[in-house]
């Protein structure tokens, strides 16, 4: 397994993430990884995986998760079920183990990356009940009084859209990285690596209007970078030309295609008021 990672052919990593991510590998500590929603945040376990040619497993939140689920579940119901109708199954309490993403890991032979995506969609108390595990690399099973261990400790990625704080004491066991929004040379390379040949006067364009509209004051949403690539694929699929988003009239101040970057009703009122107030500035111009 490669010991570095440099970024791939398929994800522009900036130096700065570089740097955190073989720290985090180094010092064995979980990545935590936050950033506005599209920056990469998931995208960058799987790409390290790549990179590092090591097993993935991806253990998606969701505010229903417990830590409990990503060690292991036990299935009473069906083995009390089982035992009524007779079955020889529940002779064996393994057959009504559901191991997690953390035991597989653990079970793993290569070292692997293990993704905890969206950790702060959990309940508050969800990354303190995972201390002792990440601390020392293994957990107890009750029902068969075994201890499984880490046969490696695995790379881990956890990422966070700060949708709650979470604990010192988490915190303090991570190597913290926040992937800060592109900037527009950035930009330019991720366009570059998913549309390669793609004419840059058109590029420059969309670039320029997609970073105007990040600056709307007011915007609920701002449009993200996966936002950004929909709507170049949608710009070539329906070949629109550069000029047309060149277009200075104030009728035509929301973008072609604008769907693929405002998100909410509230971000396309906010826009179409700010085409009615230039139409109407153009408008007034002319009998000033």
């Amino acid at each position: 397994m490669s010991s570095r990672f440099e970024g791939t052919a398929d994800y522009v990593a900036t130096e700065d993430l570089k740097v955190a991510v073989n720290a985090a590998v180094a010092l064995e500590r979980p990545l935590l990884i936050k950033g506005e929603p599209g920056t990469g945040k998931t995208v960058l376990a799987y790409e390290v995986a790549k990179a590092m040619n090591a097993p993935l497993l991806t253990w998606h939140i969701k505010s229903t998760t417990k830590a409990q689920q990503g060690l292991y579940e036990y299935d009473a119901v069906t083995r009390l079920r089982d035992s009524q109708l007779g079955d020889e199954r529940v002779k064996d309490v393994k057959n009504y183990i559901k191991k997690g993403k953390l035991w597989e890991a653990f079970e793993s032979e290569a070292r692997p990356v293990l993704l905890i995506d969206e950790i702060d969609k959990a309940d508050i108390e969800f990354p303190n009940d995972l201390l002792q595990e990440l601390d020392r690399m293994e957990f107890f099973v009750y029902e068969t009084g075994e201890t499984i261990k880490a046969k490696v400790r695995p790379v881990m990625i956890i990422t966070s859209n700060n949708e709650k704080e979470l604990p010192d004491a988490f915190l303090r066991r991570c190597f913290f990285h926040y992937i800060r929004f592109p900037e527009e040379q950035t930009m330019q390379a991720i366009v570059d690596v998913h549309f390669p040949g793609i004419k840059q006067k058109l590029v420059a364009e969309a670039l320029r209007i997609f970073y105007d509209m990040r600056k709307v004051p007011g915007l609920k949403k701002k449009p993200s970078t996966s936002e950004l690539l929909d709507w170049l694929k949608l710009l070539l699929v329906e070949d629109i030309d550069e000029t047309v988003l060149r277009e200075k009239d104030p009728t035509k101040l929301i973008p072609p295609l604008h769907g693929a970057l405002l998100k909410n009703e509230q971000d396309v009122h906010l826009f179409e008021r700010l085409a009615f107030l230039a139409r109407r500035e153009g408008s007034a111009r002319p009998g000033q």
